[in-house]
Formats: structure tokens, sequence, C-alpha cells
């Protein structure tokens, strides 16, 4: 399985960003099978779980730190997952992150950098 994300970059406090996330690589099963996460690295801190959206997107679920400001959502026919961002501010800033399990197997992406700044 392999992940890739997109999207990042800088952009001032208050503004919005969308991040994609890539997916392929699914032998023996397809993309709609399994739950997909956005996770976060904030500089000295570790790794935190952002996002989570179910196998066919009706559920989602969300960190306290970005409900009502990101969204996460997915199109199962491209294969892939999204995180749209707003009301960003300098605590947002950070490395993101796409991940899957499959078969007990965790499968993370390379990240992505977003820097929120005045």
């Amino acid at each position: 399985v392999q992940l890739v994300e997109s999207g990042g970059g800088s952009v001032q406090p208050g503004g919005s960003l969308r991040l994609s996330c890539a997916a392929s690589g699914f032998t023996f099963s397809t993309f709609t099978n399994y739950k997909m996460r956005w996770y976060r690295q904030i500089s000295g801190r570790e790794r935190e779980w952002v996002a989570t959206i179910s196998t066919v997107g009706g559920t989602t679920y969300y960190a306290d730190s970005v409900r009502n400001r990101f969204t996460i959502s997915r199109d199962n026919r491209k294969n892939t997952v999204d995180l749209q961002m707003s009301s960003l501010n300098v605590d947002d800033s950070g490395i993101y992150y796409c991940k899957t399990e499959v078969e007990n197997t965790d499968y993370w992406g390379q990240g992505t950098r977003v820097t929120v700044s005045a």
C-alpha cells in the first residue's frame, strides 16, 4: 500500500488549505474496505491523530482541536482522502500524514508540511 500526500504549503492565520492523499497498492482488496486517517506532527510533540473517515465515508471523527474547522472526506472512485482545513492558526503548523491499516499493518504517507504564519 502506498499513500502520497499533497497540498501542503504556507498560509496566513485564518486561512485555508486542502490536503489530499492518494492511495494505491491494495493487492487483495480495495480502497473502499479501509478507514482512512489524518495525523499531524507538530514540532517538539508526538504525532497526533487529527481525523478519521469510515470506509464508505458516512462517519467522520475529529480531534477536539480541529473539530468544526477541519473536514475529512474521501472519493472511493479516485482512491483519495482529503482534509479541508479552515480557520488555520499557528498551532496547526506541522507535517500532516495520511494513514491506513491493512491486515494489522499500519501504512503511512511521507507527509506534507503545513506552515501557518503571519
